[in-house]
């Protein structure tokens, strides 16, 4: 007998059996009113619990085919059909695996006692199902080979995964023809399911024309084989992709009058390509009938429709769609409406963000985190503080989470608005919420501390900066030296260069004019200069 393929090799060697069978009460001689079909479904069971190993099954095969009477076929396919759908487990890595394994054994080791083979068309589609889920059509194509060759009947093959074998691996006219001739030749009527996956495998590849007439077949066909939403709903999402929309839309309506009722993929697919489209009229249109139909939109529905509109501009639209999503309770990707929000703001449309926010906290839903970490910043950036405060604090008393980013962002805008105390408050708080503070951070207390004249402050969390192991950074020291300058702090400018003088900072040219004016002021500063380290001196200092 032909060698039968495999994925690799399960088959626990002699000495394994033999340490099994002197360790395991299992592993004795089976008693005379053991059942075979009880013991496949009590394996079985074990499958699905992740509990069996390629040794026990094995050695269950060796008492199975050492009875005087034949395998039982309804277990060993149910067997057979739990291992193929198993995912790895501490006992089994390679279920999948394990299946071919004990298919090709029973093909190999005929039973002794001449009794006929359990294996049917049924197991076969089982094992060919198996490599489809594994991803090797080409092995489940060798098994459906092995079948004809068996000469068993082949009114019981399962077109299903015949054709999934081909789609998956990319024999897709191989595919129709099997679908429209050879089945018919093999006893079998296609099914819905068979034509439904080359449809998909067809819109993939680009030939949604191609597909339609498929679909159009189907229907002259009509009984077991007439179209259903998902058939229509793969050709329409295929037009979609390729940018047809007419057609979309002219299918969709063939579709309903068909008496075949969209479902939300359906809708969704034609207003998201009428949306990429700019015809936003018909996207409304089609989302009412959508409505009216009782179909209800989702999550990805509205997506569409908000970055259809949004892409135009229209954003009072946009925002009217946000909120009808919110108040559905429907929650849309964090990519989607943090990118919208950030649109809004960068339109100057930042208080209708901060009204999308508190419609978000009124209704309770969770959105994450990021969310309100780009509405905070983009109130602070376009002078909406006061909002901002007011947002901050009304998350505050929900309990919402805060990271370091908002933080740093109401730190500073607490400043601002020249609430240092509340400022603090914060951040002493950081450490409070299991948090600790960044560069940022710092940098931020720092200029502040520095602005409002508050020296020692800022040379406290500047000392504090560098024991939590953040070095200044050329921008954080270069806003102290500048600020220093400006109010005339020669000294505390050169005790800050000395600190960091032989590190890889370098000053900024704006930095260096500052100190050039102020050193050839009239020798005003020529002792205080004298305290600089010397390869700072350059700066315009002249000696009498």
């Amino acid at each position: 007998m032909a060698v039968m393929p495999r994925f690799h090799s399960t088959t626990p060697t002699p000495r394994l059996l033999r340490r099994l069978s002197s360790t395991s009460a299992s592993t004795s001689a089976p008693p005379r009113c053991w059942d075979p079909s009880a013991a496949l479904t009590a394996a079985t069971e074990r499958v699905r619990a992740g509990t069996l190993s390629p040794a026990d099954a094995h050695h269950l095969f060796d008492e199975l085919l050492q009875r005087p009477t034949p395998v039982p076929g309804p277990a060993l396919n149910g067997f057979l059909a739990a291992l193929a759908r198993a995912p790895a487990s501490a006992a089994c890595r390679d279920s999948p695996s394990l299946a071919v394994s004990i298919f090709n054994r029973l093909c190999r080791e005929a039973s002794p006692h001449g009794h006929a083979s359990p294996l049917t068309a049924h197991t076969y589609g089982i094992l060919m199902r198996c490599c489809c889920r594994a991803r090797r059509p080409g092995l489940g194509l060798a098994f459906f080979g092995r079948l004809l060759r068996t000469g068993l009947r082949t009114d019981g093959v399962d077109a299903y995964a015949l054709i999934k074998c081909f789609c998956l691996a990319k024999r897709t006219d191989e595919a129709v023809s099997v679908l429209l001739h050879r089945l018919p030749e093999l006893g079998r009527v296609p099914d819905a399911l068979s034509y439904s996956v080359v449809l998909k495998v067809l819109c993939d590849d680009g030939r949604s024309q191609r597909a339609l007439g498929l679909l159009q077949m189907m229907w002259k066909e009509g009984g077991g084989c007439a179209p259903n939403v998902v058939a229509y709903s793969t050709v329409i999402h295929g037009f979609c992709k390729e940018g047809k929309v007419s057609k979309a839309c002219e299918l969709f309506n063939e579709m309903v009058q068909q008496g075949v009722k969209p479902n939300v993929v359906t809708y969704t697919s034609v207003i998201d390509a009428l949306c990429k489209a700019r015809a936003m009229d018909k996207a409304e249109s089609f989302l009412r009938h959508m409505v009216d139909n009782d179909v209800r939109p989702n999550n990805v529905t509205y997506k569409c429709i908000i970055q259809g509109y949004s892409s135009l501009g229209w954003w009072e639209e946009a925002v009217k769609i946000f909120r009808e999503t919110t108040s559905r309770g429907l929650i849309l990707d964090d990519v989607t409406r943090n990118s919208f929000v950030s649109s809004l703001c960068n339109h100057g449309r930042s208080k209708e963000a901060a009204e999308i926010a508190h419609q978000i906290i009124e209704n309770g839903t969770t959105v994450s985190i990021s969310t309100y970490g780009i509405i905070l910043g983009e109130l602070c950036r376009n002078d909406c503080t006061e909002e901002a405060i007011v947002l901050f604090h009304k998350l505050g008393a929900v309990d919402v989470k805060f990271d370091i980013t908002i933080f740093n962002t109401m730190i500073d805008a607490m400043y601002r608005v020249r609430r240092r105390e509340e400022a603090n408050i914060l951040f002493a708080a950081i450490s409070a919420n299991g948090l600790v503070p960044n560069a940022s951070t710092y940098r931020i207390m720092i200029t502040n501390l520095l602005k409002e004249g508050s020296m020692e402050e800022a040379d406290h969390m500047f000392s504090s900066m560098e024991t939590s192991g953040y070095a200044p950074s050329s921008v954080l020291l270069n806003d102290i030296i500048r600020m220093l300058l400006e109010k005339g702090e020669i000294v505390k400018d050169g005790n800050y260069l000395s600190k960091v003088d032989g590190k890889s900072i370098s000053l900024e040219a704006s930095t260096g004019l500052l100190m050039r004016h102020l050193f050839s002021t009239e020798g005003k500063y020529h002792e205080q200069i004298k305290s600089l380290p010397e390869r700072y001196q350059f700066f315009g200092v002249r000696h009498s």
